[in-house]
């Protein structure tokens, strides 16, 4: 790890990230693609010194409350957050200015700051979102090493659901010829009910491969998937967006299922839920891209 100083750490649309680069090892990982300008290597995390400084003078600035996003390009409950605790400082500050939140992670650590994320539910709104890939446990741990399972991200969206917490899903990447199918796309959407989340997200049966995280995740198939890089290569050639051969049916089965569960699969009705403030005290509602 390594610390710098950072100018700000509100983005327009009032995201942040506390750390840049993750050591959850997944081998698909968009972040590491070189259009991000990471110049370090991605497992040498780097800490915004002042990132919670920067973070209570931008709330305190604000004439409007807002939703704040977080874990978009890095999850917020990498192992270095148990110790540092700056996920934690920065959700009390959320919660002492009457913010809302919305919290991208794959990490069960979340449930150490349960009692924030309530807090801050109960005067506005917290939605937490996880990733699911795949459905199979040890599929889970060649994907995703470094993080906990599918199992464990199940038990948190069921937490949360408990705690009368929203909760999206991710249902992404769906990686051709390996987690592409009907029995995976089932068995995700099977957790997704029982956890009752307001909704899944999803771009597509596929992923997206960019330069820098294409030779990365085409060094992981060489290590798990002998012979797939060949057929990927084949397939695909340099293309940004690889989908899956089977993704229309997947994508037929997804909005069946989602829709006969009552669970939103529409990317835009998603994406202002979690950008749409609420004062549940006020009875009022306010846009993410509202506040200034």
């Amino acid at each position: 790890m390594h610390y710098v100083k950072a100018k700000g750490i509100l983005s327009a649309q009032n995201g942040m990230n506390l750390y840049r680069g993750c050591s959850h090892g997944c081998i698909y990982c968009d972040s590491r693609s070189r259009c991000y300008q990471m110049h370090h290597d991605f497992e040498d995390i780097e800490i915004k010194e002042n990132a919670i400084e920067l973070l209570g003078d931008a709330l305190r600035r604000k004439r409007k409350k807002c939703m704040i996003g977080t874990g978009a390009m890095t999850d917020p409950y990498i192992p270095l957050e148990m110790e540092l605790g700056n996920m934690q400082k920065a959700l009390a500050l959320i919660e002492q200015y009457g913010f809302g939140v919305t919290v991208q992670t794959k990490s069960d650590r979340i449930l150490r700051d349960m009692e924030l994320l309530q807090k801050i539910n109960r005067r506005s709104k917290c939605v937490v979102q996880m990733t699911l890939t795949t459905a199979d446990e040890e599929l889970c741990k060649k994907l995703e090493p470094n993080v906990c399972t599918t199992g464990e991200r199940f038990a948190v969206l069921k937490k949360m659901r408990d705690a009368g917490i929203p909760t999206v899903v991710w249902l992404s990447p769906i990686l051709p010829f390996i987690n592409d199918t009907e029995d995976n796309i089932n068995g995700i959407l099977d957790m997704c009910i029982e956890a009752r989340v307001y909704g899944v997200i999803c771009f597509g049966m596929g992923l997206t491969l960019r330069e820098g995280d294409r030779e990365y995740f085409y060094s992981q198939l060489d290590r798990l998937f002998p012979g797939l890089k060949e057929k990927y290569i084949r397939r695909y050639g340099n293309q940004y967006e690889v989908p899956s051969p089977r993704s229309r049916e997947l994508m037929r089965l997804f909005h069946q299922k989602c829709g006969g569960n009552g669970i939103v699969h529409d990317n835009g009705k998603i994406f202002e839920y979690l950008h749409t403030y609420e004062d549940k005290q006020a009875g009022e509602q306010m846009s993410l891209w509202d506040a200034k």
